[in-house]
């Protein structure tokens, strides 16, 4: 359970596999799983007896347990009422960037708002060294990175094919439409003017806390205390529950004030 400081071990297996285009160029390539998350997974389980709970496709209309021949794939269109797909409609109805990642447009990688931004995959060469090693290193020389589209289970995405570490790396993009606009919020329209001497305090802290990112220097700390629970409870030691201390609610002008004097002393 330990956390690897430089980061997880690549996948042995690819889940995707296509093309990069490029006008008429072709670039054969596999796609690997790149991000790993590392929250616990706990299994819902029986409080008299400690074992696992079980899922069943059970129909709502007989109540009885359906084999997974008789399961299709539907949509709601109407409270209650579905379209039902079989598995050759939805396989006709996927589209070109199903097996081809089409670059028709590059950019400067940071003009891109991270708030897009939403999982990241390797991609590696299908016995496509050479054009595949041509692609890297004309991307790492530009500096761009290019604009496609994948489709990856049941939803086609915007993409940046980007240089990473030695290697290119496909990034999965958010529609607009599905990020909120935060400036829509009447609770941000109505917001207070800060006055100059709690705004000078606070521009203060931020230069005084201002440095470079690293994010090594970040570990999950729900899950270290999740790993000393469990090794306590499998040498059955008994598990005291404390309550963290409240912390004072101070004043704005007081928090700000003892803040910078904090950081004064470092």
């Amino acid at each position: 359970m330990a956390e690897d400081e430089e980061g997880a071990q690549p996948s042995g297996r690819p889940f995707w596999s296509g093309r990069i285009s490029i006008g008429l160029v072709n670039v054969p390539v596999k796609l690997y799983t790149m991000i790993r998350d590392q929250a616990f997974s706990f299994k819902l389980l029986h409080k008299l007896d400690g074992q696992p709970l079980r899922y069943d496709r059970v129909c709502i209309k007989d109540e009885k347990v359906v084999d997974w021949e008789n399961v299709v794939k539907g949509y709601e269109v109407r409270k209650n009422e579905y379209i039902v797909f079989d598995e050759a409609e939805l396989k006709a109805a996927r589209p070109e960037s199903n097996e081809k990642i089409r670059l028709d447009k590059f950019v400067h990688f940071l003009s891109v708002d991270p708030i897009y931004f939403e999982r990241s995959y390797i991609l590696a060469p299908d016995k496509s060294d050479e054009a595949y090693g041509l692609l890297l290193t004309a991307m790492q020389k530009s500096g761009k990175a290019g604009v496609g589209r994948i489709t990856l289970r049941s939803k086609e995405y915007p993409a940046l094919v980007h240089e990473y570490k030695g290697a290119l790396v496909i990034t999965t993009l958010r529609y607009a439409y599905e990020v909120v606009n935060p400036s829509g919020m009447k609770v941000l329209a109505n917001l207070k003017e800060p006055n100059k001497g709690e705004l000078d305090l606070a521009v203060k802290i931020i230069g005084d806390l201002t440095g470079e990112f690293d994010i090594t220097e970040y570990k999950d700390n729900f899950r270290k205390k999740i790993e000393e629970l469990i090794k306590k409870k499998m040498k059955g030691e008994t598990i005291t529950v404390e309550k963290p201390k409240e912390e004072e609610v101070k004043k704005l002008m007081v928090a700000l004030q003892e803040t910078v004097k904090q950081l004064e002393k470092k």
